[in-house]
């Protein structure tokens, strides 16, 4: 979920990613978009500095941890959608409400379908850290909706941001088809020019009619979406840790001739007592080892490279 965040960073090749565009001189420093500017740049510093978004930047995600951090997005846009639409009448949120442009659950139910099939429902749920940051959605838009301001601003914008440069590097870095299925969630339709919208975007919030202490409330509500965000990408980057390549997209995880060997299904065979065959990964390496294997493997290669050079003349 690492849209959020408005700033810059270091790409993939070492680029510098300019996130967020310069806001107009003329805004005042007690406007609420220039408050939340001022007042979340430590949050942008923590958010863009954590391990898991300077990872991705990197193209250094794997993809089943991308397809939970869309499964995060999901129940977050869900969340923050219902409430938007619960008080798409009420003056304090309603100058913000924009379902055609920014909504993006039906994006992410895209997504979700292309990732994890028709039956995508049955196989995602909410993760504990994505579950406080819904809960507190829906505690703001029923109980303190002028706060849902702090997180639509945090989200949105950084969609529409940061968003986009991530939308290339997980396109690259994950092969996804050009087609852009399974990246829908950073593509916005309806929106002709992202950096025109911010500005109509921070406009309206400025024109929202609150009092000090409302944006100073809204202020600190962003902070705190920040460190919602910050938790599910704590979240995420333990699960990467956890996951081999080969146990992407279900598959069954090789062991790896390391650590707990219950984690291996073949080696939990052997220690039940059945008969079947050895491990996959220790005979596989054993067999390579073989000087005759390794031979025939080179000219395989060879053959390989062959074929393939004939084939792009």
């Amino acid at each position: 979920m690492p849209s959020v965040m408005e700033g810059s960073e270091r790409g993939e090749e070492g680029e510098n990613f300019h996130y967020e565009e310069t806001e107009d001189d003329n805004v005042s420093p007690t406007s609420l978009s220039e408050l939340l500017k001022e007042g979340t740049k430590e949050s942008h510093d923590h958010a863009e500095n954590s391990k898991f978004v300077k990872d991705f930047l990197k193209g250094q995600i794997k993809k089943e941890v991308f397809k939970l951090a869309t499964v995060a997005l999901y129940f977050t846009y869900s969340a923050l959608e219902e409430e938007m639409d619960r008080n798409k009448d009420n003056p304090v949120f309603a100058p913000l409400y924009f379902p055609l442009e920014l909504h993006r659950r039906e994006a992410l139910v895209k997504d979700m379908e292309y990732f994890y099939g028709e039956d995508w429902k049955e196989k995602i749920q909410c993760s504990e850290a994505t579950k406080h940051y819904v809960d507190r959605i829906h505690h703001v838009g029923q109980h303190e909706p002028e706060l849902l301001v702090a997180h639509a601003y945090t989200r949105y914008m950084g969609d529409l941001s940061g968003g986009q440069v991530l939308r290339k590097v997980a396109q690259r870095a994950l092969k996804l088809p050009s087609t852009e299925e399974g990246i829908q969630f950073y593509i916005f339709e309806n929106i002709s020019n992202a950096q025109q919208f911010k500005q109509l975007y921070r406009a309206r919030m400025n024109a929202l009619d609150l009092d000090k202490n409302t944006k100073e409330r809204i202020v600190e509500e962003a902070n705190r979406a920040f460190r919602f965000n910050m938790q599910v990408f704590d979240e995420l980057d333990k699960i990467g840790m956890s996951l081999t390549e080969e146990a992407q997209d279900g598959g069954v995880p090789i062991h790896d001739g390391k650590g707990d060997l219950r984690k291996c299904p073949y080696y939990a065979d052997k220690l039940a007592g059945n008969a079947g065959p050895g491990c996959p990964y220790h005979a596989a390496v054993t067999l390579a080892k073989q000087p005759i294997v390794q031979l025939i493997l080179a000219a395989c290669v060879a053959v390989a490279a062959g074929v393939a050079a004939w084939y792009v003349m």
